[in-house]
C-alpha cells in the first residue's frame, strides 16, 4: 500500500477546517488518550495558531494511516553520555553553536511532539512504525535543507516496547535525559537523534 504525507495546513487551505475535522474522526488510537485527544482537540488549533505543524500520512484510499506533529524547541543535551562518540559530540556542539548552560549545550532542535499510528485500519491497510518515522525524515530532510539543523528529539513514556521502537537500528535514537511532569506524575525519557 502506498502512503503521502500531508501538511495540516495544505489541508485546511483545500478543504477547509470542516472537512479537515470529518477526517480526523475517523483516527483511534486506544492504547494512548494524548494521543487521540491531540489529534481531535489541538491539532488544527495549534497549527493555526503556529505551535507546532502536523502532518497526516494517508493511505491510497485517502485514509489517516498515521500522523506526526513538528515544532522547534530547546533542548538541553549533556555531552557526558554513554553512547556519544566523539564525532557525534563534535556534530551536537556544531549544531549547539556552542552555547553552554550549566554544563550543558542548548540546542534548538526539532521535536517530534506527537506521533502515532491510526488503529482504525484494518492489519493490511495499518503502516508500520518505522514507515511513518521514514515520513518525519522526509519532512525534516526537506526543512533541514531549506533552514538548516540537525538534531530532533522526542519524549516517551518509560515503556519497554516504545524504548526499543525508537532506539531500533532503524531510527536510530540515543536517550540523554529526562523529564517529570509533575501535573501527571509521568517521567519522559529523552532522545535524540542527530541527521
Amino acid at each position: 500500500m502506498s502512503f503521502s504525507t500531508y501538511n495540516i495546513h495544505d489541508m485546511l487551505d483545500e478543504g477547509g477546517r470542516e472537512a479537515v475535522s470529518a477526517l480526523l474522526q475517523n483516527f483511534s488510537c486506544p492504547l494512548n488518550a494524548e494521543i487521540e485527544n491531540f489529534v481531535a482537540k489541538n491539532a488544527i488549533e495549534f497549527a493555526l495558531r503556529k505551535i507546532s505543524v502536523t502532518y497526516f500520512v494517508l493511505n491510497s484510499r485517502n485514509e489517516i494511516a498515521g500522523f506526526f506533529t513538528l515544532t522547534h524547541k530547546p533542548a538541553f543535551i549533556s555531552l557526558d553520555l554513554p553512547d556519544c562518540s566523539k564525532s557525534l559530540q563534535k556534530k551536537l556542539e556544531r549544531f549547539c553553536g556552542g552555547i553552554r548552560v550549566e554544563g550543558r549545550f542548548l540546542c534548538s532542535a526539532f521535536l517530534i511532539a506527537q506521533f502515532g499510528k491510526n488503529m482504525n485500519r484494518l492489519e493490511g491497510e495499518k503502516i508500520s512504525g518505522n514507515e511513518l518515522m521514514d515520513c518525519v525524515f522526509e519532512v525534516l530532510s526537506d526543512v533541514q535543507r531549506k533552514i538548516g539543523g540537525g538534531v530532533v528529539f522526542l519524549e516517551c513514556e518509560n515503556k519497554k516496547k516504545l524504548l526499543n521502537f525508537y532506539q531500533n537500528d532503524h531510527n536510530k535514537f540515543m536517550f540523554y535525559g529526562k523529564r517529570l511532569d509533575d501535573a501527571l506524575n509521568i517521567e519522559y525519557f529523552q532522545l535524540l537523534r542527530v541527521f
